[in-house]
């Protein structure tokens, strides 16, 4: 992991100034984020990925979604207008196009993936625990080709390959593989998406208990 890597957009992105999301949209994501932030699932530490904030938390808005801004995962909660609408995108041009007081979060890519190939999916979380990841084989959670690095196409195909493995599931949760600490989550409601990374977390305590 680099400063040339970690943290940064790795897709060629099309944005347009524009005003936020309604805030009513965002109140679930805003919500969770606090969650999430206090478990330290989602967050930024001088010691953890070269200080670069961490996570990012989005929901479908019609035919795109709307995503946490690049880099605002180090603050104790987010306001309504630090989140971007993500309009169109693909993933073999590695191309995303997105509107909004400020660019989307640099996985992005890979919550579209979800929204592309799970039509009920209404919520994607990405957190990082290092607790999760250590244990995910004995968690029995999928993980994608751990040579698929974060905020790539490659990333998205191998998300694609594990949800097609997973029989692309209403919710459910998987490791990213080349991602260090690297969690995906998903569901038709922020419940169940939250929901599922703390009984994760919970699961990963009990066997290091």
């Amino acid at each position: 992991m680099t400063k040339e890597t970690e943290g940064v957009i790795k897709f060629r992105l099309d944005h347009r100034p524009g005003p936020a999301p309604e805030a009513t949209l965002t109140a679930p994501l805003r919500a969770w984020f606090r969650v999430l932030r206090r478990l330290e699932l989602l967050g930024q530490r001088p010691d953890r990925y070269l200080g670069y904030a961490y996570g990012n938390l989005s929901r479908r808005d019609g035919s795109g979604f709307l995503v946490t801004c690049t880099q605002t995962s180090g603050q104790e909660r987010l306001e309504p207008d630090q989140f971007s609408r993500v309009e169109a995108w693909n993933i073999a041009a590695n191309r995303l196009r997105a509107s909004g007081p400020c660019k989307p979060s640099s996985e992005a890519l890979t919550h579209a993936i979800v929204y592309q190939r799970i039509p009920a999916a209404r919520f994607v979380f990405h957190v990082h625990s290092p607790e999760i990841w250590r244990n995910m084989e004995a968690l029995a959670l999928p993980v994608t080709d751990p040579t698929a690095e974060y905020g790539t196409p490659e990333m998205a195909a191998a998300t694609e390959a594990v949800l097609a493995g997973m029989g692309l599931p209403a919710s459910g949760a998987l490791g990213m593989g080349g991602h260090e600490d690297g969690i995906l989550s998903w569901g038709e409601t922020a419940e169940e998406a939250g929901g599922l990374l703390v009984s994760l977390l919970a699961r990963a305590l009990t066997l290091a208990a």
